[in-house]
């Protein structure tokens, strides 16, 4: 079961990794710069959450760890671990198509909301990691 020591790291490819859902109480990391931009994460066995210069980018629960957070105007990826069927909320560009990828699967095409949410559900096992992509349409 893979999970972040730290709460969030830079890994070597640009991208950040971030969350522990093998912990028992809250923990949180403010202020971790990246990039020119500043992180928070919150994290536990019951939910984690990832703020960006205090916008906010993902959350789920339960709580997760991510690997390879990546984001673009067109497309967001990263690698997903946690036990049981999560539910992740992402910040997106509002009232926009997103087509939502499992381990390159299409999972379905979804529209976000006036606030610019996008929220699905993921099985997942806490033995692997699962790839989750979201295209803009």
């Amino acid at each position: 079961m893979a999970v972040i020591q730290e709460l969030i790291r830079k890994e070597a490819d640009g991208t950040i990794s971030f969350g522990n859902y093998l912990l028992k109480e809250k923990s949180k990391i403010s202020d971790f710069e990246h990039d020119g931009d500043l992180y928070k994460v919150k994290t536990y066995n019951k939910i984690t959450k990832l703020e960006k210069n205090g916008m906010f980018v993902y959350e789920s629960v339960p709580g997760t760890a991510v690997f390879h957070l990546r984001q673009d105007e067109n497309e967001l990826s990263f690698d997903v671990t946690g036990e049981d069927t999560v539910q992740i909320t992402l910040e997106l560009e509002a009232e926009k198509e997103y087509q939502i990828y499992k381990n390159e699967e299409l999972m379905g095409t979804m529209k976000t909301n006036l606030g610019g949410k996008l929220i699905f559900s993921v099985e997942l096992s806490g033995n692997k990691q699962d790839s989750i992509k979201v295209v803009k349409l």
